[in-house]
Parts: structure tokens; sequence; C-alpha cells
């Protein structure tokens, strides 16, 4: 199940980061008025606007919810030490071992 979410996180985000660098900036409209028009011709007269916009709200849905997914389960998880068992003896110095005097 988290192979699964993490598949699905890593795809999601590639696609997302693709979505977002397909579309257009609020700037590019100057540019048709210079000569570069036909540059929205891709995706028809109406431009990527719409469906790329409304593409990108699902992939962050979905980003979210895989996000949100992962976090709970890896809190669920019992936590497990890189170290391990590890026994802490304490030895006394020979100092220790004298009687201490009274100054």
């Amino acid at each position: 199940m988290e192979t699964l979410l993490n598949v699905l996180h890593i795809f999601g985000t590639l696609f997302l980061i693709l979505v977002i660098l397909l579309q257009t900036g609020k700037g590019a409209a100057m540019g048709s008025g210079l000569g570069a028009g036909s540059s929205q011709t891709m995706f028809g007269s109406a431009g990527a606007g719409n469906f790329l916009s409304k593409l990108t709200a699902g992939v962050a849905i979905l980003f979210l919810v895989t996000s949100l997914s992962l976090a709970i389960l890896s809190s669920k998880k019992d936590s497990k030490s890189v170290i391990g068992d590890i026994s802490t003896t304490t030895e006394t110095s020979p100092q220790e071992k004298k009687d201490p005097s009274p100054k």
C-alpha cells in the first residue's frame, strides 16, 4: 500500500511540474499583439487556460491526498533505531573505587 502511494506521489509530482510548465504566464497575452498570436493553436482557439487549469487542480489534489496519506502511514509505524540494542555498562574509575577522604 505504501509503495503504491509512493509511486503515485512521485508520478503526480512529476506530472504537476510538467503541467505547470506547460501553462502560459499572465504576460504572454502581450506577445500576441506583436504577432505571436498563433502560439495557442495547439489547445484550440480558447487557449490552454481552461483545460490546463482543471488538470493542474486535479493533480494538485492528488498530490495533497498522497502527501497526507504518506504522512499518516509513516506516523503509525513503529520506529526502529539504526544503532540497535546497545548495552551500556558504567565502569567506575580507579579513583572512585578508593574511599574518599574528607578534606
